[in-house]
């Protein structure tokens, strides 16, 4: 049984981020305005994972306009929430 967390909803302006521990770093994102910041929030989730040092997880992110510093906060929250990592 895999063992996931979340944090953040899927409320506007909000995001919701699952993670489970995995073999390698992938990053999955749904979000309403994919087209148009898809790379910048990929970037953002990238960035953060990075400074956490983080680098085997699977991190999901269910986007409906969240802001930078909420994908941070949110993927941050997560991750610390799986444990292994301290956010």
């Amino acid at each position: 049984m895999k063992i996931f967390r979340t944090a953040g909803s899927y409320e506007s302006n909000d995001c919701l981020v699952t993670v489970t521990k995995a073999d390698g770093l992938t990053i999955e994102i749904e979000s309403v305005v994919f087209e148009e910041f898809g790379d910048q929030i990929y970037a953002v989730a990238l960035e953060t994972l990075k400074q956490l040092k983080a680098t085997n997880m699977h991190v999901h992110i269910k986007d409906k306009g969240a802001l930078d510093y909420t994908i941070r906060a949110r993927i941050k929250t997560a991750v610390k929430r799986l444990g292994d990592i301290r956010a």
